[in-house]
């Protein structure tokens, strides 16, 4: 599948209806918010740059034809923005130029920043749950208030959450979905609805 795929409408529709469903079930609030990139990554655009330029250096020098000397300098610096601009609008060469550390830091600041952007924080209960994706990184990120217990609900929680890194690193909607839903029924065994319940938080996806 492709990136489009999680911002179409049906999808974000279908995304909204998970929220509610699992609001069914739990007092907690969830929030999905969906961002096309979590890191500004100049240095990949540069590195990309300077490959390319080195590739333009290297053809120059090994050609069997005579250039000016005023060539080399000029096709070095072409080469280079023209690296770095391809770089600047492609995810998949930055995927390839940025460590999976460094992808993985970015999303989970990201995440926490959209945390308080989003006023996940502001619930009654504290029982907030952010549920952020990024596409240029292909991860996802669960960000639960202080109010929702994770230790108490142990390892179904951490399988959850990484059935729904999974269904991003695949961008795969439909298992995304499905992965969301099973938050459900985990987070209504710790925090189960109570009559009195109030939707404090927007069931749309938050997407940009």
């Amino acid at each position: 599948m492709s990136e489009k795929s999680f911002y179409e409408k049906n999808a974000q529709e279908a995304a909204a209806q998970a929220v509610k469903a699992i609001e069914a079930q739990t007092g907690a609030e969830v929030v999905i918010t969906l961002r096309r990139s979590s890191g500004w990554y100049l240095a990949a655009d540069l590195l990309s740059g300077a490959l390319v330029a080195l590739g333009a250096l290297v053809a120059l020098i090994t050609l069997p034809w005579s250039f000016g000397a005023w060539a080399i300098p000029l096709d070095f610096a072409v080469a280079f923005l023209l690296g770095a601009f391809v770089c600047s609008r492609s995810s998949t060469l930055r995927r390839l130029l940025v460590s999976a550390s460094r992808r993985r830091a970015s999303v989970q600041t990201a995440a926490r920043a959209a945390f308080v952007e989003l006023g996940v924080s502001r619930t009654t209960g504290r029982w907030g749950v952010l549920v952020y994706l990024s596409m240029l990184e292909r991860d996802a990120e669960i960000v639960p208030d202080v109010g929702v217990d994770v230790a108490q609900m142990g390892e179904d929680w951490a399988r959850a959450v990484e059935a729904i890194r999974g269904a991003m690193a695949r961008l795969d909607f439909e298992a995304f979905r499905t992965a969301t839903l099973a938050l459900g029924p985990i987070l209504g065994r710790v925090h189960p609805r109570q009559a009195d319940d109030a939707n404090e938080l927007p069931d749309e996806v938050s997407a940009s």
